[in-house]
């Protein structure tokens, strides 16, 4: 099996930030760049990013006051020298609404937009969503359940009682187009919209190789053998915290004995299927996924 190259990057994958680590340290830095006005915020509520007009809707100057007194902030780096930091409005009353934070903005689920952000705003929301998400969902120790206060501007979280120091988590999956020939394999599982098939995928388990990984998930859910395996591409995907490690791989067997646990349908299809999926009544994956990039660029190889 011929390696496949992406052909363009991924969705969220083009970010134009220096992260600038080394600034997260320097309290002087941090503080005078919240005051700035030149610097940018993107505001989040529970989890939803703030969206105007099918872009990113940045806060800078007075229209960002709100964001500098929040008690969820972090730094995610510099873009074109100015200063971006994420904030998470989110509130724990249940019914609470959203804060008015922009004319003509409202906070949305990011999928809904990406295909008008820009690729760079699409990347800044992602990044943002990932480490918000990340923030307000470990604010407990577990190692002693005591309560963790953030330290370098966001990105470390220390528990207050035992002094242990946690890190943002990113969970690895494997993401893969199996083919054989002029056949690919691609699963229908029970959460997806109807009639849509999509390639196999999973998480990578302790002490496992990538490869292991996708030859492992492929028999699991399907019972084929695969055996070559090239790495294609990956994407962060923080829906709500992964990355997504891309993969071509080469089918041994073809009798499909499916789990259906995992999968309530698994098929064998042509490129010329593919090609033609709406008119044979199935769908594909959404455009700003890796599973849809997969199978374009396999479409396009042979």
């Amino acid at each position: 099996m011929t390696p496949i190259r992406a052909r363009q990057p991924n969705a969220y994958a083009a970010s134009p930030l220096d992260r600038a680590a080394n600034r997260r340290d320097d309290a002087g830095f941090i503080a005078a760049t919240l005051a700035s006005p030149e610097s940018l915020f993107v505001p989040l509520w529970r989890g939803q990013n703030l969206l105007r007009a099918g872009r990113a809707a940045l806060l800078a100057g007075r229209a960002a006051d709100p964001c500098r007194g929040a008690e969820v902030t972090a730094f995610l780096g510099l873009w074109e020298g100015r200063a971006v930091f994420a904030v998470e409005f989110g509130d724990p009353d249940p019914d609470a609404a959203p804060p008015a934070l922009a004319a003509g903005a409202e906070f949305a689920d990011l999928r809904t937009a990406v295909g008008s952000l820009p690729a760079a705003e699409a990347a800044i929301l992602a990044h943002a969503r990932a480490l918000m998400h990340w923030r307000t969902r470990h604010r407990f120790c577990p190692i002693c359940g005591g309560a963790c206060a953030p330290a370098s501007a966001g990105h470390v979280l220390v528990c207050t009682r035992c002094q242990a120091q946690h890190f943002p988590r990113t969970d690895p999956a494997v993401i893969m187009l199996v083919a054989r020939g002029d056949q690919a394999l691609l699963g229908h599982a029970p959460r997806f919209p109807a009639e849509m098939y999509s390639t196999l995928a999973g998480f990578v388990e302790p002490g496992e190789s990538l490869e292991e990984a996708v030859a492992r998930e492929v028999f699991e859910e399907t019972g084929v053998r695969v055996g070559a395996v090239h790495y294609h591409s990956s994407q962060p995907w923080p829906f709500p915290a992964s990355i997504m490690l891309g993969f071509h791989a080469e089918a041994l067997t073809e009798e499909i004995v499916l789990d259906h646990d995992e999968l309530a349908d698994a098929r064998w299809f042509s490129r010329a299927d593919l090609r033609d999926h709406k008119m044979l009544g199935f769908r594909l994956p959404r455009g700003d996924s890796i599973a849809r990039r997969l199978i374009e660029d396999w479409l396009v190889s042979g």
